[in-house]
């Protein structure tokens, strides 16, 4: 099958071989994937992955040895946790020790023809989605897990810094409980585009003269954690979203200074992400910048890395 992976370069392979069916999982045929910040730093050596990219998608369960599961569309979380350490037992899989991620650690990804999961990780998408929206399933859960880490109320001032794909997300998820949510970025357009359900918007260049009390960082960038710092009021909550392949130097002292709770943020729970979608639809397709073909898979990630872009999308359907 055909493949877009990562050795020492980034590289299109036709020769790849199919997954082979494992107990208790299941051979999905991808009908879309996406491109994000994190694949674009693992092709930098964040995270030493080597193998086929990609972890956001949706497809068709078209092998499994569980029938029910058999031409059902789906999307499916992307930590494979072992089942049997005390994190999985918390039902906490996504802290497996032992666990393995699409196309992150350990596990191929899903920017292929076809990609394999555990049976326990995949989420069924209902007909009322469609599949430009549920491919954003996995970006839109990992917003949605602030919810889950720390609550958030009407009255609670959120700034999000970053106007990227996920920053622009998480905006919206804040909204759906906080009225006082602004998104700060660097690109008019981007904060055009988030303009929803009463989100502010303001460029970072301008000055803020209040302070926040939760703050995200969605930047991608080592700076973002220190211009946090500086927007979250004395007692206040940040959380950080950004990955990067650096490894920075940061002073930490105003998070003591200022009694700062900083609660990192990883991956969200895909019910959550395909709740939001059902219930509140925030205009995802709004955020598809380009749609390419696998085979155009080197020009996609050089689009994606373009500064500005927001998604980027493969269709297997496009030859």
């Amino acid at each position: 099958m055909l493949a877009l992976r990562y050795k020492t370069s980034l590289e299109l392979d036709e020769n790849i071989s199919k997954p082979a069916l494992r107990d208790k999982e299941a051979i999905i045929k991808v009908y879309k994937a996406g491109i994000c910040k994190t694949d674009t730093e693992l092709i930098k050596g964040y995270m030493g992955f080597n193998g086929t990219l990609g972890h956001e998608f949706v497809g068709i369960v078209e092998e499994c040895e569980d029938r029910k599961w058999l031409g059902q569309r789906i999307v499916g979380e992307i930590n494979a946790g072992c089942g049997d350490c005390t994190n999985c037992a918390m039902g906490l899989g996504r802290h497996c020790s032992n666990r393995s991620v699409l196309g992150i650690l350990g596990r191929d990804g899903c920017m292929a023809e076809y990609c394999s999961l555990p049976t326990n990780n995949l989420c069924r998408v209902p007909k009322t989605i469609s599949d430009d929206e549920a491919v954003f399933t996995e970006p839109l859960s990992a917003a949605c897990e602030i919810l889950e880490q720390t609550k958030i109320g009407r009255d609670d001032q959120c700034f999000v810094l970053g106007d990227g794909k996920l920053g622009i997300l998480i905006a919206w998820v804040l909204s759906t409980q906080s009225d006082h949510v602004t998104l700060i970025g660097r690109h008019q357009d981007k904060l055009d585009i988030a303009d929803w359900n009463g989100v502010q918007t303001v460029l970072d260049k301008d000055v803020l003269k209040d302070k926040a009390d939760i703050v995200i960082d969605a930047t991608g960038s080592v700076s973002g954690l220190c211009r946090a710092m500086e927007l979250c009021r004395p007692r206040g909550r940040i959380v950080l979203k950004s990955t990067f392949a650096q490894k920075p130097e940061i002073d930490l002292t105003p998070i003591v200074i200022n009694e700062i709770t900083l609660i990192g943020s990883r991956c969200g729970q895909f019910k959550d992400g395909l709740d939001m979608i059902q219930k509140f639809k925030p205009p995802l397709t709004k955020l598809i910048e380009h749609t390419y073909s696998l085979r155009n898979g080197l020009k996609a990630f050089d689009h994606a890395e373009r500064r500005g872009v927001l998604k980027i999308l493969f269709d297997m359907n496009i030859n």
